[in-house]
């Protein structure tokens, strides 16, 4: 994939701060609100975005929507705690994960088993820090075990990845349909 220009960057990353800001707010996905594509945005911000300062700036997106939706928009303050802090390294192996699919991605089906296994493991790594640091380092579970932390792992990951997936699956349609249109209009300036 050739990198975006920069004008093609700001586009991208001004898309996807609206997407994080509208998706965010909620918490939750519900009938009126969209899943949150916070996941999404870090790993597709480490395929599309080359700027290293894009990880802290969105970063601080996140925790000014949080604090927007807790202060403003009735959403729980539950998850606010001092594991608060291990989204950082949650949303950086995202990221992380994102930029290690870059260097693997061709408009192929063969690079799809690198798309796949990139997500899975940036959100299983992202999932570990958030749920894990939130399990051990919240104060809201006296008595941590390993299968406590199991049951709850089973039972909020899957939402957590399946919207990261809606999401990647979108970006998908979208980068396929614009490099597509891109083929076709320099196709049609050859002689």
């Amino acid at each position: 994939m050739q990198p975006l220009s920069s004008r093609q960057q700001l586009a991208v990353g001004l898309i996807f701060t609206l997407l994080m800001a509208v998706t965010r707010s909620h918490h939750w996905a519900t009938l009126s609100a969209l899943p949150d594509a916070s996941w999404a945005i870090f790993f597709l911000a480490g395929f599309y975005l080359r700027p290293i300062w894009i990880v802290p700036a969105f970063m601080l997106e996140t925790v000014l929507v949080d604090y927007v939706a807790i202060t403003w928009g009735g959403v729980s303050s539950y998850c606010i705690s001092p594991a608060y802090g291990f989204l950082i390294p949650a949303y950086a192996m995202l990221f992380l994960a994102g930029r290690v699919y870059t260097r693997h991605h061709r408009l192929s089906w063969a690079a799809f088993p690198w798309l796949l296994g990139c997500a899975v493991a940036g959100a299983g790594l992202a999932e570990l820090f958030s749920s894990g640091g939130f399990y051990l380092f919240s104060g809201r579970f006296p008595d941590p075990t390993l299968a406590d932390f199991m049951s709850r792992l089973s039972k909020y990951f899957p939402s957590m990845f399946s919207s990261m997936m809606l999401y990647l699956g979108l970006g998908a349609i979208v980068h396929v349909s614009v490099a597509s249109l891109r083929g076709a209009s320099g196709q049609a300036r050859q002689p």
